[in-house]
């Protein structure tokens, strides 16, 4: 593959940033809260700075190589390739180098980040608007909603909007949430019943659908403006059996002989795990943080690690259902550690810190051998029947 390759698709430069940020990122963390490595926050605390490099660092570059990618599938247009690729691959970078130790650069970063943002955004727009694909709406709403949160946590985190680093924070994991479930309404049931090697006619609801579209913004605007309100329970305890009809009506046995598939699932059913904890909240002493974490290390952690290894195998000309042996420890690595992020602090909040550990240690280990899987794939090499006789 040439050098002008690697910027000509999305997904290669923002998986392989993505999968690297996530292990560093995790293991900063790490020092940071077990070894008390001291960073400079003003405005913003230590679990905040945290929450922002995984959502708006490690996700977002996610978000940004899927619909890079998608919109060309979608609309046979390049929303971002070449020297755009590279400035807007090179603004992500930037940002998550000034934010390393904490927020020192505040407002050199917040410009990297916002400008990313805007221009992930304005190159998926008129990619949609170029071919009048109104449908498509959603996407960009989301987006842009996205680009909003980001907003408030740099307004916060540089003094000017009280509360705004929170915001932020959790305004872009449920418009991230909100992506997830998007998302995977329309590719889990066409990844399923195209994956499962036989005739399967899958339950689609629609007032499943409209359920959820109605209810999940209520849900997201009850938990930032009235956290820990009643409401919210009620509201989760409501979008819990609506995607639960959806998850069992997308059931079929098939899903288990294909790691990329059940690894969809198994992101959904953390997401159904998020609802529950947080619907149990008013009648329980289930601590905050257990419902936000099965939503962002189980629901969004998982899906974008399936995607990201779905989407590489397709695009490097790949054997979507033969991917390497790697993608299926790869996956229940990550499930082992929300579950142990979810669980264990509950079983014995004594030992905290070890569970953090334990944590930590399994999501670096899981992304450090995605990358070890798919860097080769992510930086060109062609697949092994494709390769001249006698090159190596």
């Amino acid at each position: 593959m040439t050098r002008g390759s690697f910027w000509n698709k999305g997904f290669r430069p923002f998986f392989l940033g993505a999968a690297a940020y996530a292990a560093i990122a995790m293991a900063d963390w790490m020092a940071v809260y077990l070894l008390g490595l001291p960073i400079e926050l003003e405005r913003v605390s230590v679990y905040q700075w945290h929450a922002h490099n995984m959502i708006f660092g490690y996700a977002a570059a996610v978000i940004a190589g899927l619909l890079l990618t998608i919109v060309y599938e979608w609309t046979g247009l390049r929303a971002a390739h070449g020297p755009g690729l590279v400035v807007l691959f090179g603004l992500w970078l930037l940002a998550r180098l000034l934010t390393t130790d904490g927020s020192s650069f505040v407002l050199f970063a917040a410009v990297a980040d916002l400008a990313f943002l805007a221009g992930l955004l304005i190159a998926i727009a008129s990619a949609f608007l170029r071919v009048r694909q109104q449908r498509q709406a959603p996407v960009i709403l989301l987006l842009g909603l996205f680009l909003v949160a980001d907003l408030l946590f740099w307004l916060g985190a540089a003094g000017w909007l009280p509360d705004g680093a929170r915001l932020g924070v959790h305004g872009g994991l449920y418009v991230a949430l909100g992506m997830v479930l998007y998302m995977g309404r329309r590719v889990i049931p066409f990844f399923t019943t195209r994956g499962v090697g036989y005739e399967v006619h899958l339950r689609i609801e629609r007032w499943v659908d409209y359920g959820m579209t109605g209810l999940f913004p209520l849900f997201m605007l009850s938990e930032l403006l009235l956290p820990l309100h009643p409401l919210g329970a009620g509201l989760a305890a409501a979008l819990l059996y609506l995607n639960s009809r959806r998850v069992m009506g997308w059931y079929t046995l098939g899903i288990w002989q294909r790691p990329l598939l059940w690894g969809l699932f198994a992101s959904f059913i953390m997401v159904n795990l998020g609802f529950l904890l947080r619907a149990l909240m008013p009648f329980t002493t289930v601590p905050p943080l257990l419902p936000v974490h099965a939503f962002a290390l189980g629901g969004i952690g998982i899906i974008t690690v399936s995607l990201m290894a779905r989407v590489t195998l397709a695009q490097a000309d790949r054997d979507v259902d033969r991917p390497p042996r790697y993608v299926a420890v790869i996956i229940a690595g990550m499930i082992l550690a929300a579950v142990a992020r979810i669980f264990l602090p509950l079983a014995a909040p004594g030992a905290h810190s070890v569970w953090i550990l334990m944590t930590g240690v399994i999501w670096i280990i899981s992304f450090l051998l995605f990358t070890m899987a798919f860097a080769p794939m992510l930086l060109g090499r062609p697949p092994e029947n494709t390769r001249k006789p006698g090159s190596k």
